[in-house]
């Protein structure tokens, strides 16, 4: 699915223009040499990739996220890049099947949030595309709660240190670009969410504010 990723944080990006390398981090630590002339790090999902579970990867994984936030270069996570930021810089990630979220969820922006120059520019609570089991069961120090949902109190967070927003729905996705990543695991999804997957994509809506959120934060913080 990484072609489908990139196309999609193209998509999310536009009409702003966008050239996007792919880094793999299961190949290795991101050194703060790759991030030369770097104007943003996107960090997107991970299929089975859990860093609540973790594996014999994690811990390179969680070192090069520490170099981003160390950076200094705008970056924006979403989904597994939400929670493994969480982790790199000592939140706590747990799996929960129970409070799993799969399809199209409702949002809520805090009373930080409708303060932000990101997140205030979107309406209070809004539709967003998700598809996850892990969760951020604790914010790192440092760390804004910008949204919650129903389940999940932690939905978005940004550091107060360090230009990077985090968000557990995943806002570089259309309804129709979830229903390509659910297509693909349709066991797994409906097994995650506790229905049956024609159940999932009935209820999958456009989530147009959620849309604008990934080129919001470039607006803001790229350039300056």
């Amino acid at each position: 699915m990484m072609s489908h990723e990139v196309a999609s944080f193209e998509r999310a990006l536009a009409p702003l223009p966008a050239e996007i390398g792919v880094f793999d981090l299961l190949g290795g630590r991101l050194r703060r040499a790759d991030l030369a002339d770097i104007e943003l790090v996107l960090l997107g999902g991970s299929g089975a990739y859990s860093a609540a579970v973790g594996g014999p990867w994690l811990s390179s994984a969680l070192d090069s996220l520490r170099a981003v936030h160390a950076s200094g270069v705008p970056a924006f996570a979403s989904c597994w890049g939400f929670q493994a930021m969480a982790a790199a810089m000592g939140g706590r990630v747990v799996q929960d099947r129970s409070r799993a979220e799969v399809g199209t969820h409702r949002v809520f922006v805090t009373a930080e949030g409708r303060r932000d120059p990101v997140f205030g520019s979107l309406p209070p609570s809004f539709a967003a595309q998700m598809g996850h089991e892990d969760l951020v069961e604790e914010l790192p120090p440092r760390a804004t709660l910008l949204a919650s949902s129903d389940a999940v109190v932690n939905q978005a967070y940004r550091f107060e240190d360090a230009p990077v927003y985090c968000t557990q729905f995943h806002p570089e996705l259309d309804s129709e670009g979830l229903l390509a990543r659910l297509s693909t695991y349709p066991r797994y999804a409906a097994e995650v969410a506790g229905a049956s997957f024609q159940e999932i994509v009935a209820q999958l809506e456009d989530t147009p504010a959620a849309s604008r959120l990934v080129r919001l934060f470039a607006e803001n913080f790229v350039g300056r």
